[in-house]
């Protein structure tokens, strides 16, 4: 059996032992849920279609639903009403995520920029990644950076169109993206080519996997000096191979910086170490690492993960792929890959991205935390309550979107609804002081790479299969074609 299911299960037999176990009493009018009973009839379906799952709980209970398993209360909002009362009307009740277990591998739960409440360590970090290490003064200046990787992975696609190989394009993407991310933020290279299975990939992935699996200690925090899943002792490892990682390469750069003739890379790791050199306020090697930590492990597989599903869906829409190919072939010409600068002039393509983010959001739950008891739409939710922001069903709506199970990107064309937080039916980044700090980077990846592999290839299914036929729930694996000028 999947190990994740085996966890669910061994929570729901957990909760149902501990059943008695006495909770905090509600306030008036708490949010209407479903029972402990439902939760464990419907359990392997929420490990299985989650968002789906809770989708169709939320047309039972409402727009605002309680689930309560152990000593843990979560409130699921799921309509744009509702997730602008908690993202801007009571942003700063709801300004604090939950810590999870696996966030205190190496303290990091004291120094992460995503599990930090909102403090003045806090603020530091957040204004170092807003003014310095995203501004588009500094993405301008790195883009070279990208620009090369980009070369590389559409060098490595290409051999595979030249050997007519099959392209898995999740893979290539996620390689692709931790070196987009890695140069980016060091000048270094993490993994050789698309093909390259290293260290790396199975570190992060398997730091995602312990942070997204159902922790009996969260819900039960007495079991906590037991860690009885192992998870915590997975992340410490894990992290810790990150770590030595990092740790080599800050040693070099700060040992580099004391030489006289050292030119800046225009990389994130110089910007840090000159902000800690000038700053009475210094960033610690320490500080450094647990940040950069944040950032790979959140930006990687996000962005890969994004980039497939919407090359999927426009593989599966050919009208979709001819327009898209159209305004690139009229713009920059057919066969080139597709610059940063050239973003701003390929409207349709940044429709087609933004189609993309709302079907497959990249954080289709987004976390806060209760800070106070707080009223919202005449429920009451309470203090320490974990709140998500179900993104996935918001963005799935059809009292707000029209067609909006259909993939059309059409319905961004003329249109001022952006992704930046402000339009609270879309909100794949997040929104308010906890919006995601990376994603003006993350959107520049996503229009080059997709952009680029459309342009410059033209894509076959296995066995000649039609796209209409393609199953969308399925890893999209593709056959390039070399597309000539």
């Amino acid at each position: 059996m999947d190990i994740a299911v085996s966890t669910v299960l061994l929570l729901i037999m957990l909760a149902c032992t501990l059943m008695h176990v006495k909770s905090k009493k509600w306030g008036c009018n708490p949010p209407p849920g479903p029972s402990l009973l439902t939760i464990i009839i419907n359990s392997i379906e929420l490990y299985k279609k989650p968002y789906e799952t809770i989708e169709k709980l939320t047309k039972v209970y409402g727009p605002i639903m309680r689930f309560k398993i152990g000593q843990t209360t979560t409130i699921i909002i799921s309509s744009t009403n509702t997730a602008k009362e908690i993202l801007q009307t009571h942003d700063t009740s709801f300004s604090d995520r939950t810590k999870f277990d696996v966030s205190t591998s190496y303290n990091h739960n004291q120094h992460s920029l995503i599990f930090l409440p909102v403090s003045p360590l806090w603020q530091k970090l957040r204004k170092i990644c807003h003014e310095n290490l995203f501004s588009t003064k500094t993405l301008d200046a790195s883009q070279d950076l990208r620009r090369k990787k980009l070369h590389k992975l559409l060098g490595d696609i290409r051999q595979s169109s030249l050997n007519e190989e099959i392209v898995d394009i999740k893979r290539a993407a996620f390689m692709a993206c931790i070196n987009f991310l890695s140069s980016t933020f060091f000048s270094h290279d993490f993994v050789n080519s698309v093909g390259d299975d290293g260290e790396y990939k199975h570190v992060v992935r398997t730091i995602l996997e312990t942070v997204f699996t159902p922790n009996l200690v969260d819900y039960f925090p007495t079991l906590r000096m037991f860690d009885p899943q192992g998870l915590r002792r997975q992340t410490t490892n894990f992290i810790g191979k990150l770590f030595d990682v990092l740790e080599p390469l800050i040693e070099e750069r700060m040992k580099m910086r004391r030489e006289n003739h050292y030119v800046t890379n225009n990389d994130m790791l110089d910007i840090l170490l000159e902000i800690s050199e000038r700053s009475k306020d210094k960033m610690h090697k320490q500080q450094i690492k647990h940040l950069f930590l944040d950032l790979l492990v959140a930006g990687t597989d996000t962005t890969a993960h994004g980039l497939e599903r919407t090359m999927s869906e426009v593989m599966h829409n050919p009208e979709v792929m001819s327009r898209v190919k159209k305004e690139l072939a009229e713009t920059i010409g057919v066969g080139k890959y597709v610059e940063e600068s050239d973003i701003e002039r390929l409207p349709y393509l940044r429709a087609v991205i933004k189609e993309g983010l709302r079907m497959h959001p990249p954080a289709p739950l987004v976390p806060r935390r209760a800070k106070r008891d707080v009223e919202v739409c005449g429920y009451m939710i309470p203090q320490g309550a974990q709140v998500l922001i179900n993104e996935w069903s918001i963005s799935r709506n059809p009292e707000v979107w029209e067609n909006a199970h259909v993939f059309s990107p059409e319905r961004f064309l003329d249109s001022d609804i952006d992704v930046k937080g402000r339009h609270f039916m879309l909100t794949p980044f997040g929104s308010g002081r906890r919006i995601c700090p990376g994603s003006p980077l993350v959107i520049r990846m996503m229009h080059a790479m997709l952009g680029s592999l459309i342009n410059c290839f033209h894509w076959k299914l296995e066995n000649n299969m039609d796209p209409k036929d393609m199953d969308l729930d399925q890893s999209l694996k593709a056959i390039p074609i070399l597309a000539l000028a």
